[in-house]
């Protein structure tokens, strides 16, 4: 595995066949998005953190290419989940990394497939459960796709962004964000090890257990 650090909020990562084989993933497996492939995405985080420092903070968006003989090239990208005050300057330092980036893969698509492999949920954090209690009836006109988890006392709430539209989006987050606040926590990591409390319609059900009084 190699990695070159292409921008401050974005990595290249290298992937032969061999290290694939050896981790008992065939390359079909890698847009399904199980466990296997998740343990190599966080074996791929640590690695870039070690060697370059990357580290991730929030969602990201990854992007895998599939190429002959050489391997798969992962691109992972950090990416705002809000708007912030900085983020046109952002978007103007990744545009000018993008001017000088050549993957090198050709443009008939002999030399692989772009696959999308899977991008993080944004997470919010309560330290108290009153607090996610008030969030979800915030909400709870127009509840967002959610999912609740518990880990170390703490609760967590995961949306689905690629289920709303941007405004259902910012509304939710601004709602969570009154009461809660923003962690660097995974989706992936809770899924992997948090008491899952409440599951799909998370918030929804949480405002409807817990009524106000």
């Amino acid at each position: 595995m190699r990695v070159e650090r292409i921008a401050r909020n974005k990595v290249r990562i290298f992937i032969s066949y061999e290290d694939l084989e050896k981790r008992g993933i065939d390359r079909n497996e890698l847009w399904k998005n199980g466990r296997k492939v998740q343990e190599l995405f966080w074996d791929m985080m640590e690695t870039a953190y070690e060697q370059t420092g990357f580290e991730i903070v929030g969602p990201v968006s990854i992007e895998a290419f599939t190429m002959p003989t050489e391997g798969v090239v992962v691109i992972v990208t950090r990416v705002p989940a809000l708007p912030m005050h900085n983020r046109s300057e952002n978007a103007d330092e990744e545009e000018d990394f993008d001017e000088e980036e050549d993957y090198g893969l050709a443009d008939d698509g002999d030399s692989g497939n772009s696959l999308s492999l899977f991008a993080l949920s944004p997470v919010f954090r309560f330290d108290d459960m009153e607090d996610a209690i008030r969030a979800a009836h915030a909400m709870i006109s127009n509840p967002p796709v959610s999912t609740v988890y518990k880990y170390q006392g703490v609760y967590y709430v995961t949306l689905e962004e690629s289920e709303l539209t941007r405004d259902e989006f910012e509304s939710a987050a601004a709602a969570l964000l009154e009461y809660g606040e923003k962690t660097s926590m995974t989706d992936a990591f809770l899924f992997e090890y948090a008491e899952l409390l409440l599951d799909g319609n998370g918030l929804a059900q949480l405002a409807k257990i817990f009524p106000l009084s």
